[in-house]
């Protein structure tokens, strides 16, 4: 097996950016559906309490525009899983036993899930009793929350690989525990992660459209109840986001130092480091992070970041530089330099290559059993193999850089506005004051979105190069295709999720201009 790879560069780069295309199009649907899923379920809860005809038309008009939002995440989301078999075959190889267990699982039970009950909640108000069709609009969003979670426990295995073993036979990882692949502390920690900050962006959703009736002085009694609510949901979304951020936080800090150290522009570690909260790093290269000198115009809080990456005011916190020259962690242990690293990938790879070989010509070979112990022990650095130098480990600093700072500094926005919002629907008549914080809703939706997606920015180009991190780079998982077919495929891609965001965003607005409500007041 050679680990000089001779891949053109241009095939990897079209490969991840259509990945990358499709993956940001893609969240682009989902959270508005997990987070109206909470909202619409809590409004048609009010109606089945109260048994007022308001909150069944209020349940309705929510429903619809999840029903629209709803229908184009699944289009975009299948392409998404059949990209790992077309552009990244060798990945879906050495890995697709494990991998593909939790998007079966995925498919087989929370699709369907979700699917039945998605009829039910739209077709069935007259046919089905208040409680059964209460009932399926809760298992509609749990559907789509358990969807979400098999989603992340598969990414989640991708940033920390747990519960499998190497065969040598196969050449393939193959799953030994499915707990542990199933309830991976990083899985967990994603997952709360992710669901929560959905909540806000539909809570962001609701205030957004209701002020956008306000502003006309329409539906002024849906806007005011559905402020209220949506209020209530981002502020505990919010507090809670910043919780599971945390947790996040410091699992990342022991299994993926490189992309905290990215995303804080450390350079070089230390004990008690400072939180960076603005720095002006060039954007349009990388930056000479082998000097060690800080980034220019750095505003710090002290002892920061070992409190976010440690929970301790004096913890450790390595930069690039310890984690490229080598480096020993709280617990003791050495971690190995880059070179060492890559030294001990290639002495697998041949190994490996020898393992192979010889089982071909004698499988009773009494050297095997050796070779496979060896291959056992450096196994861990496999990847790293691959790596032809050092500068390659570390991600592409300025992007995960400012979406960090773009994720935080929103979130931490959205819930001042939260706060003031909520605080003026439930203490005053929102609908007769407050036109600037009418407007500021609907500045806040595209804010909203663009915090969600640098956080999946962070997530994903911070563990670069990695496909599978430690494991599998990405130039020994690419498939081995034209980079052509897949240029080609990115542009008609880019039209054809172009078109389905415009057609979301048309029928979207054609619903919410068009509604016109039998009934007007709550009480």
């Amino acid at each position: 097996m050679n680990y000089m790879l001779t891949i053109d560069a241009s095939l990897i780069d079209w490969s991840r950016a259509q990945f990358a295309l499709t993956a940001i199009y893609h969240w682009l649907f989902v959270p508005l559906t997990l987070g109206l899923a909470v909202i619409m379920g809590i409004i048609e809860t009010i109606y089945y309490r109260t048994g007022k005809p308001f909150w069944q038309e209020a349940s309705k008009f929510w429903q619809r525009l999840f029903g629209v939002n709803f229908a184009m995440g699944v289009a975009t989301g299948i392409i998404l899983e059949f990209e790992f078999g077309t552009n990244w075959s060798n990945y879906s190889w050495f890995v697709g036993d494990i991998f593909g267990a939790p998007l079966a699982i995925e498919g087989i039970v929370a699709f369907f899930m979700e699917s039945t009950f998605v009829a039910v909640m739209f077709f069935g108000w007259q046919k089905v009793s208040r409680g059964f069709h209460l009932a399926s609009t809760w298992l509609t969003g749990i559907g789509a929350t358990i969807s979400a979670w098999w989603i992340l426990v598969a990414n989640s295995w991708m940033q920390y690989p747990v519960g499998c073993e190497f065969n040598p036979d196969t050449v393939r990882n193959e799953m030994t525990s499915f707990i542990d692949v199933a309830l991976s502390p990083i899985a967990v920690d994603k997952f709360f992660h992710t669901v929560i900050s959905s909540w806000i962006v539909g809570a962001v959703f609701v205030c957004a459209v209701s002020c956008w009736y306000l502003l006309r002085s329409r539906e002024c009694e849906l806007s005011r109840q559905s402020i209220k609510i949506a209020s209530i949901v981002g502020i505990v979304a919010s507090i809670l986001a910043m919780c599971t951020g945390h947790s996040s936080a410091v699992k990342v800090a022991e299994v993926q130092p490189m992309k905290l150290a990215a995303m804080e522009g450390l350079y070089n570690g230390g004990n008690s480091a400072s939180l960076t909260m603005v720095a002006a790093i060039n954007p349009l290269r990388q930056p000479d992070y082998t000097k060690g000198e800080e980034p220019p115009l750095r505003i710090a809080i002290p002892n920061g970041l070992s409190v976010l990456a440690t929970n301790t005011l004096d913890g450790y916190v390595p930069g690039i530089n310890d984690i490229l020259n080598g480096y020993t962690r709280a617990d003791g242990t050495k971690e190995l330099s880059a070179e060492e690293k890559i030294q001990r990938g290639r002495k697998a790879i041949t190994t490996l290559a020898e393992y192979r070989k010889l089982k071909a010509f004698n499988d009773n070979d009494k050297r095997l059993p050796v070779l496979a112990e060896e291959l056992k022990k450096d196994m861990p650095y496999f990847g790293y193999g691959y790596i032809k130098d050092r500068a390659e480990l570390v991600p592409y600093i300025p992007i995960n850089f400012y979406a960090f700072r773009i994720m935080v500094g929103i979130g931490s926005l959205l819930l001042l506005f939260f706060l003031i919002i909520g605080h003026v629907a439930w203490r005053q008549d929102i609908t007769k004051r407050g036109r600037w914080l009418w407007i500021s809703a609907l500045v806040m939706l595209p804010l909203v979105y663009l915090a969600s997606e640098a956080g999946w920015i962070v997530a994903e180009l911070g563990r670069q190069p990695w496909a599978i991190q430690d494991m599998l780079p990405t130039v020994a998982a690419i498939s081995d295709i034209s980079s052509g077919s897949v240029a080609l495929t990115f542009f008609i891609f880019l039209v054809l999720f172009s078109v389905l965001l415009f057609a979301e965003i048309r029928i979207m607005c054609h619903v919410i201009k068009n509604y016109k409500p039998q009934i007007e007041q709550a009480d």
